[in-house]
């Protein structure tokens, strides 16, 4: 094989390599293709494509989240004339705090407009 199509092939070979190390370790591969798929869905400004991870989606014909985390923010996604979505912080002191009710949440913040 000759010396430039070996270094284009080991090179190729190493894109695919990250890439697949991003994809087995981050959650960006599922989120790029929630935000192809459905243009309602945001990734919090506050997060990142490879950090987000929605763990409810709205089970109707449309595949936004509905409820997201990171390592610092739980999101909830409101999409009002205020805001997209509404995050508090992992830590927080709120009574009887569920991820997954919004009525619990307390000292939201309001993400940033898109």
């Amino acid at each position: 094989m000759p010396r430039p199509l070996r270094i284009a092939s080991l090179a190729i070979a190493a894109l695919i390599g990250a890439l697949a190390i991003v994809g087995a370790t981050t959650h960006g591969f599922s989120n790029a293709w929630m935000m192809l798929t459905d243009s309602s869905n945001v990734i919090p400004a506050e997060s990142s494509i490879l950090s987000f991870e929605p763990y409810v989606i709205n089970p109707g014909s449309s595949n936004y989240w509905l409820y997201g985390k990171d390592r610092t923010n739980y999101y909830h996604f409101v999409h009002t004339e205020q805001a997209l979505y509404v995050y508090l912080p992992i830590e927080n002191s709120c009574p009887r705090f569920d991820r997954e009710n919004i009525r619990t949440w307390c000292n939201v913040r309001i993400g940033t407009r898109h």
